[in-house]
């Protein structure tokens, strides 16, 4: 079964590149340039606003919207809610990256009130899964306290729920739209050592998704994996260099690494 999967997702990595998507990304400003970069090399367009006076209609020329609660402003507060609704009426594919959720509260209810609006893939770690589907009290900041294995069965409940998909990472990212679901086991501890890298995985899922809704050559749940593949492989090609030299040759990895490449490198198990 892995063998379809594999070149489904390399499929929807060629579709990317090919068209490029424009992903309108509404995130933190600690992030935003590494998420920015990240788009591009892998083949993707960047548009990073989350004011209300400007967001909500500039989602409608999107091709995909993310929304990452990750530093979250006062105009991310006023934004995020209208930028999803003006998504879903225009049939934009969007992702909900509920960064920090628990304890928060501000981001929490924010979260909640967002998930109502139906986004296409929910992605966060298993802290943050867990409190959407539990209200529990999150991790430690960004930081899980429990591991995707933990929030399986949450993870599952969400996606058949919310008829989306559920990507939570890890050690050993699982991805699930209720039916299906599958670990991804490639990836870098290092990846855990820079700020941004699940902010960047949200870009990528939401410009890959994009591929599914816009060409029809993908499925949301083919696009979260083919996002997670493709981070996770560029991340093994750089291997264990210091924190700051990682950030910048994952980029050109990213740049670097061919869909074929990805399809054939990328740890996948079915569960």
């Amino acid at each position: 079964m892995t063998a379809g999967l594999r070149a489904e997702v390399s499929a929807a990595i060629t579709a990317m590149r090919a068209r490029p998507p424009l992903v309108h990304g509404a995130t933190g400003s600690v992030t935003r340039s590494f998420v920015a970069d990240g788009l591009l090399a892998a083949g993707a367009r960047p548009m990073l606003t989350e004011s209300v006076e400007e967001a909500p209609t500039l989602v409608t020329v999107a091709d995909a919207l993310l929304v990452n609660l990750g530093s979250l402003s006062t105009d991310g507060m006023a934004g995020f809610v209208p930028t999803a609704r003006a998504a879903g009426e225009h049939d934009v594919p969007w992702v909900l990256d509920p960064t920090a959720v628990g304890l928060a509260p501000v981001r929490t209810p924010l979260a909640h009130e967002l998930l109502a609006l139906g986004p296409t893939v929910v992605r966060g770690n298993a802290s943050e899964v867990l409190t959407l589907m539990r209200d529990g009290r999150g991790g430690r900041g960004a930081d899980s306290t429990a591991t995707p294995d933990a929030a399986a069965t949450a993870a599952r409940e969400l996606a058949s729920g919310g008829r989306c998909v559920v990507a939570v990472s890890g050690a050993r990212d699982l991805i699930t739209d209720g039916s299906r679901t599958v670990r991804v086991t490639s990836g870098s501890p290092m990846l855990t050592r820079v700020t941004g890298a699940g902010c960047l995985l949200g870009g990528l899922t939401a410009a890959l998704v994009a591929v599914a809704s816009r060409d029809g050559r993908a499925t949301p749940f083919v696009g979260a994996v083919a996002a997670t593949a493709l981070l996770t492989v560029a991340a093994d090609r750089v291997g264990s260099l210091a924190p700051g030299s990682f950030k910048v040759a994952l980029i050109d990895a990213l740049d670097a690494v061919s869909a074929d490449e990805v399809g054939r490198e990328v740890g996948l198990a079915w569960e």
